[in-house]
């Protein structure tokens, strides 16, 4: 398997679209509000990789996992990490985040922070299990409970 950046030449916006809503596709009844992965159109998810710092986990030619990393203050933030169905369980989110580590320690940036619907309990314990630790308790706009839950990881 092949990690690999997304940039402008990427050309592959169509698989990597239905890669994260695949992936996300298990929430659809589970978490409320919906996910924003529904509202990324082939434009928006391309100027997020302008924006962000994105990578593709390639097997073979089979677009596998991505996930996105934005630096902020004190950390690098990890978002829309997929693994495509099917893949999940061999390692390669795991991968993912490895090089997020790496992208973190470039930037002399001490923690990786995701954010993790509240229902999606399952997700907590993977990523507790990948060294993050729970530090906030959210709620998105409009919502009186808690919806998501914040957790950083810190970086020797």
């Amino acid at each position: 398997m092949e990690i690999t950046r997304i940039d402008t030449g990427f050309g592959r916006w169509d698989e990597l679209m239905a890669l994260i809503l695949s992936s996300f596709a298990y929430m659809d009844d589970v978490i409320d509000p919906p996910s924003s992965a529904h509202r990324l159109t082939l434009a928006s998810l391309a100027q997020k990789a302008v924006d962000e710092i994105a990578f593709a986990a390639i097997e073979g030619e089979k677009l596998v996992g991505c996930v996105f990393l934005k630096p902020e203050n004190g950390c690098l933030y990890v978002g829309k990490l997929a693994v495509a169905p099917g893949q999940q369980g061999k390692g390669i989110g795991r991968q993912l985040l490895t090089v997020a580590e790496r992208v973190a320690e470039e930037r002399r940036l001490p923690a990786l922070r995701l954010e993790t619907r509240i229902e999606l309990t399952g997700n907590h314990d993977t990523f507790g299990r990948w060294g993050f630790r729970k530090t906030a308790e959210k709620s998105h706009p409009g919502f009186d409970r808690i919806t998501f839950i914040e957790m950083q990881k810190a970086l020797a």
